[in-house]
C-alpha cells in the first residue's frame, strides 16, 4: 500500500493498535524522513511496541543473520518490538536483498518493522527485494521540496507553530537555505 507523506498521520490514527507489519520510507529529504519515522515510532509505542532494535546496513559486511535472528527470537519479557532497518546507501547487495526477502516472508506478529532508504535509482527499483517490500509494506515516498515550493513549505511549517512571515521574508529564508 502506497501512502503520500501527508496521509501518514491519518493512516496511523485509523490503524490504532493494529499497525501494518512493515513501513518503508524512502526519499532524500532527511528532515521529512526523520519526522515520518518519529511519527511511526510514536504510533508503535502507543500500540504497545515497547522494545526497539536498530540495524544500520553499513557496507558489504553487514551481518544479515543477526537481523534475521533478532526478528525471529522472542523478547525476553514477551514484549512487542519495533525493528528498524536503515539502509543509507539504498543498496543492500545480493546477500542483503535475499535476506530482506526472507525477512518479509517470515514476519513475526510481535514485530513492527520500519525500513528507511534513500531515493532509489532506477535499477535498484527493479530489484526483486524492492518489489517484495512494495507488496508487503506500507510504502511512503518522501518527495523532495523543490525550490519553487520552498517558501510556501516554510510558511506552512511556521503556521503549524503558530508563527507567520510575509512573502518577502519567506523568499529570503528560502534563498539562504541549503542550495537546491
Amino acid at each position: 500500500m502506497q501512502l503520500r507523506l501527508d496521509q501518514l498521520s491519518a493512516h496511523l490514527q485509523k490503524a490504532g493498535s493494529t499497525l501494518k507489519p512493515i513501513y518503508t520510507l524512502y526519499g532524500d529529504e532527511a528532515l521529512l524522513a526523520q519526522e515520518a519515522a518519529d511519527t511511526i515510532r510514536a504510533a508503535a509505542r502507543a500500540a504497545g511496541y515497547t522494545e526497539r532494535q536498530v540495524h544500520t546496513v553499513s557496507g558489504a559486511h553487514f551481518d544479515w543473520s543477526s537481523l534475521l535472528g533478532s526478528a525471529s527470537e522472542m523478547s525476553l519479557f514477551g514484549d512487542r518490538q519495533l525493528i528498524e532497518i536503515r539502509i543509507p546507501s539504498g543498496k543492500p547487495g545480493k546477500d542483503g536483498g535475499q535476506a530482506l526477502q526472507d525477512y518479509v516472508t517470515h514476519l513475526s506478529p510481535d514485530n513492527l518493522t520500519l525500513i528507511t532508504l534513500p531515493k532509489l535509482d532506477w535499477a535498484t527499483q527493479k530489484a526483486s527485494w524492492v518489489s517484495m517490500l512494495l507488496q508487503a509494506a506500507v510504502y511512503i515516498d518522501i518527495p523532495l521540496i523543490e525550490r519553487a515550493a520552498l517558501p510556501n513549505w516554510i510558511g506552512q511549517r511556521l503556521g503549524a507553530q503558530g508563527q507567520s512571515a510575509d512573502r518577502q521574508s519567506l523568499e529570503f529564508i528560502a534563498d539562504r537555505s541549503e542550495e537546491r
